[in-house]
């Protein structure tokens, strides 16, 4: 009986070292098999140059396209107002009366001036005549020819004088009746009707043109250069070198006229850095006015060739920017790329991306560098960056 138990404990010892060989092949397998996960599974873009519409973004701040200060010409009694305060005027339109009998008197007074100066013109005139002709014939003397002559000279300016003060008489009398210079809304009446006002110190009211209006924002210096080499570019081509200027107000609403750029300094603003610009936009409505502050975007540039990838694909590490994208070998690489601006969810990259490189968009927090991935082969076309996208399974 002995000797059978100890045949029966070896076979058992046998069956359960078997066992745990087995457990470890098992277990060596499994745990080859954890560190080795397969690719992961990545989408990407192939990245190729396309033409890019850009848009610039300022604050700025609306301004009159004219102010005009309305004050009198010539003093007197302020008899009339003719206009309602705040209300639209046209140019010519009588906004003031002033007294006009003292101009009127005066108009009379150097029309009369005028006359008198005529007649004498006319008398000398006539002693001119008789006394060359009696010094031709040998009668008259040469001192009174001469003298005759000097007369009506003489006269000949007193009537050119006299013609003078009848038209600023005339002028003066014009101006007891204060216009509009231009159209335009008027400000408040600052002269009240009965006041005595003179030329030197009286504003009666102003006029504000609304209609159009200006728009004033600043460029950056990097940005105006950027600007002005890109409308370089097209003006070679024979395009429209004009920028169009539209508008957004505070609550985000958009203004429903566009304008045109008309102005850009030619100096940099020493203070600010910036380069001064100006747009010219249509207010029919009024719905702009002088003062106001709107945000300015300045379109009508376009970028050639561009190299555009989504925001998605960047990633970000203490040496900058970086993009990852396939190299041929099926594996990951890190491109540092250097950005240029912003088109709507997507990014304008200037150097570190080249066309026909494979750009990993989404699933990137699974990538590490030098591994494999696993890129989708289907493609389509990405009509937002120009780029072709490949989409995921």
């Amino acid at each position: 009986m002995k000797i059978k138990d100890r045949r029966y404990s070896s076979t058992i010892h046998a069956c359960l070292a078997g066992v745990a060989i087995l457990a470890s092949v098992s277990s060596t397998a499994m745990a080859q098999q954890a560190g080795a996960p397969p690719p992961p599974s990545v989408s990407t873009v192939n990245v190729a140059p396309t033409s890019v519409p850009l848009s610039y973004e300022y604050a700025a701040r609306v301004s009159a396209f004219r102010q005009t200060e309305v004050r009198a010409r010539v003093g007197g009694i302020l008899l009339k107002r003719n206009f309602v305060e705040g209300a639209q005027v046209k140019a010519g339109d009588v906004l003031f009366l002033i007294d006009p009998e003292p101009y009127e008197a005066a108009l009379k007074q150097a029309e009369a001036g005028l006359k008198q100066a005529q007649a004498q013109l006319s008398q000398a005139s006539r002693e001119e005549k008789r006394n060359i002709s009696l010094f031709d014939q040998n009668v008259g003397s040469e001192k009174s020819r001469d003298d005759a002559i000097s007369t009506r000279e003489l006269a000949d300016a007193a009537v050119a004088s006299a013609e003078a003060q009848v038209q600023t008489a005339r002028l003066n009398l014009g101006y007891t009746k204060v216009t509009a210079p231009i159209d335009g809304v008027t400000s408040l009446e600052q002269v009240s009707e009965g006041s005595l006002i003179s030329t030197d110190s009286s504003l009666l009211t102003s006029i504000t043109q609304l209609d159009p209006v200006y728009v004033n924002f600043s460029f950056s210096d990097s940005e105006a250069r950027e600007v002005h080499h890109l409308m370089d570019l097209k003006k070679n081509k024979g395009e429209d070198t004009k920028l169009r200027v539209g508008l957004t107000f505070g609550d985000g609403s958009t203004y429903n006229h566009e304008g045109l750029v008309d102005f850009t300094s030619a100096t940099v603003d020493v203070n600010t850095g910036t380069i001064q610009a100006r747009a010219v936009i249509d207010n029919p409505e009024r719905q702009l006015i002088p003062g106001q502050f709107v945000r300015a975007t300045v379109s009508g540039v376009t970028a050639d060739a561009a190299i555009v990838i989504p925001e998605i694909s960047l990633m970000q590490s203490p040496q900058g920017q970086f993009v990852y994208t396939v190299g041929a070998d099926g594996k990951a690489k890190i491109n540092s790329v250097t950005l240029g601006q912003k088109v709507g969810s997507n990014w304008i990259v200037t150097s570190g991306l080249n066309a026909g490189e494979q750009l990993i968009t989404e699933g990137v927090i699974k990538v590490r560098p030098g591994s494999p991935v696993q890129p989708t082969p289907a493609a389509e076309a990405d009509a937002a960056t120009g780029v072709k996208k490949v989409a995921t399974n």
